[in-house]
């Protein structure tokens, strides 16, 4: 049976494989060295929210969840998605956006942001687009791949309707 729920740390070494086959891969995620467990329980429990995508007691996707700034900004949520290798193209990523967004709208956000998406992200891209993010601005050259190549990145956003 498949769900979302919140994490638990029961879940820490099945997310943090899908977490760091992303950083590993060096063209998504700005962090540039894999998680360890102890950063990785850090990393996660300072999160507003940690999402897990869940099919038959396997865990096939993660979302964090927080403030994108403070103070005066804090009611801008950003979030960031994993989905284990394999299992991309299979709308998991779309149903961890939707509830990333249904969480941040209890959570009390009114927009969702996110800062870097690459412009060599086309199924990012596409699937933003189709949810109904705005896209900003390019950056030019606003990430460092993994093979030291500049890329463009398109931040988005998505008013989430609260008050």
């Amino acid at each position: 049976m498949e769900e979302i729920r919140e994490y638990n740390v029961d879940d820490l070494d099945q997310i943090i494989r899908i977490w760091n086959e992303i950083v590993e891969d060096g063209n998504a995620f700005p962090q540039d060295t894999p998680l360890t467990v102890d950063e990785a329980k850090i990393f996660f429990a300072e999160q507003s929210f940690v999402g897990v995508f869940e099919n038959n007691d396997e865990i096939l996707g993660v979302y964090i969840l927080h403030p994108n700034n403070i103070g005066r900004c804090s009611h801008i949520a950003n979030s960031s998605y994993a989905v284990k290798d394999g299992q991309r193209g299979k709308r998991i990523g779309e149903k961890l956006i939707l509830h990333s967004m249904k969480i941040a709208r209890e959570y009390g956000f009114r927009i969702l942001q996110f800062n870097a998406v690459t412009k060599t992200n086309i199924g990012a891209l596409h699937l933003y687009k189709k949810l109904g993010f705005t896209q900003m601005t390019t950056i030019p050259g606003g990430f460092l791949s993994k093979d030291n190549e500049y890329i463009d990145i398109i931040p988005h956003f998505i008013e989430l309707g609260c008050n």
